[in-house]
């Protein structure tokens, strides 16, 4: 198989210069080229063809080429949005961290200062105590002094006199002394003086004290009171009949008593008064010593007394037997209360602040020393915490 050559130019070929003849060779005659027309306008075709497929692929590649460009120009827009946004999210996250350590900073000087403020108020608090102390031994150690010296003197009175009505009114007054004290520390004592109170109240001292002023008169009245017989010979100027002189002749002779069993006998009058007025002296010693049988026993001691011996028609003796009766009736019943609970307690709780208050006297040297660890720990607390 032989190679084809297209000619490429159609113009006609320049002719070689012929060569010199030479003189020893002799010239032969050329012979004309073969024609090849079919063969050439064949490869023409072909690469006409194949041309135009390589334009028709250029062609539809270019084509792509384009929607893939108007792809990635949409692409890149969208790139370029995402990067913007990226851009403004890397701007907004410098920003949180400038606030951030923004609010660091101020939460760390808000720390410092709360800090200096706890301190402060541990100084306040350390004032009000110092304040409070001065109060009391001011304003509220008076006002105690007081109330100490009428549960004193309510306490003496009522063992040494028995004078319960007393007693009350100086506990009242040591109530209101002791509501009027700043310090709540001393409300219990304002409890055992209730309780006292309460005690004092329950035996009725005004009946009590109404009692002993009814005995009293009762005892001053005995020595008047008239007996059942009454050997005293009637005032007047009247002259005594004969049967009155015989009867006197006949007594200062003879004379015919009754024993009625009673400890004393008719015939000495005198020392059955005494005897009654023993017994309602009696009755007034057990109202003072809160001896309610020992009082119960007297005063019918007392009544019987004046049913055997006095006259019981007269209108004295029946007033008396009624104020017994009285007595004996009376609401002024129970044991003697106890007294002191609340002025031993008072005392125990001043006792109690004076020791507070000579410890405090000596606490500010104490603080002072502590002063600069205590500072120096607050001020290295805020740096553990913060990041």
């Amino acid at each position: 198989m032989t190679n084809e050559t297209t000619p490429t130019d159609p113009s006609p070929a320049t002719p070689a210069p012929a060569a010199a003849p030479s003189p020893a060779t002799p010239r032969r005659p050329v012979a004309p080229a073969p024609r090849r027309g079919g063969g050439a306008l064949a490869i023409a075709i072909l690469f006409s063809l194949a041309a135009l497929g390589v334009a028709g692929y250029t062609a539809w590649t270019v084509w792509g080429m384009r929607e893939d460009l108007g792809a990635a120009n949409g692409l890149r827009g969208q790139v370029d949005t995402l990067q913007a946004g990226v851009d403004g999210m890397r701007e907004e996250n410098a920003n949180l961290r400038r606030r951030l350590n923004d609010a660091d900073a101020v939460n760390r000087s808000a720390r410092e200062e709360m800090l200096g403020m706890s301190e402060r108020t541990r100084n306040l608090e350390d004032a009000v105590a110092n304040l409070s102390e001065r109060s009391l031994s001011g304003h509220d150690a008076m006002l105690l002094d007081e109330a100490e010296s009428l549960l004193r003197m309510a306490k003496e009175r009522f063992a040494l006199f028995g004078d319960a009505s007393g007693a009350l009114s100086a506990y009242d007054l040591a109530d209101k002394t002791l509501a009027a004290v700043n310090d709540s520390a001393f409300a219990a004592v304002r409890q055992d003086l209730a309780a006292e109170r309460e005690a004092l109240a329950a035996v009725a001292p005004a009946a009590r004290a109404g009692d002993l002023s009814t005995l009293a008169d009762l005892r001053a009245q005995l020595p008047g009171l008239p007996l059942k017989r009454n050997d005293v010979t009637p005032s007047g100027d009247a002259a005594p009949t004969f049967w009155q002189r015989a009867g006197a002749a006949l007594g200062s002779i003879v004379r015919v008593s009754h024993d009625d069993g009673s400890p004393v006998a008719l015939a000495d009058e005198r020392i059955a008064r005494e005897l009654a007025a023993l017994d309602v002296a009696h009755a007034e010693a057990a109202v003072l010593a809160y001896d309610d049988v020992g009082r119960a026993a007297a005063l019918k001691r007392a009544d019987a007394a004046l049913a055997s011996h006095f006259d019981t028609t007269a209108p004295a003796v029946r007033a008396a037997r009624s104020r017994i009766a009285t007595l004996l009736a009376s609401q002024a019943r129970g044991s003697e209360p106890k007294l002191g609970a609340a002025l031993a307690e008072l005392r125990n709780l001043r006792s109690v602040h004076a020791l507070q208050g000579a410890a405090s006297t000596t606490r500010p040297a104490a603080s002072g020393s502590t002063a600069a660890p205590a500072r120096a720990a607050s001020a290295a607390a805020p740096g553990e915490g913060t990041p």
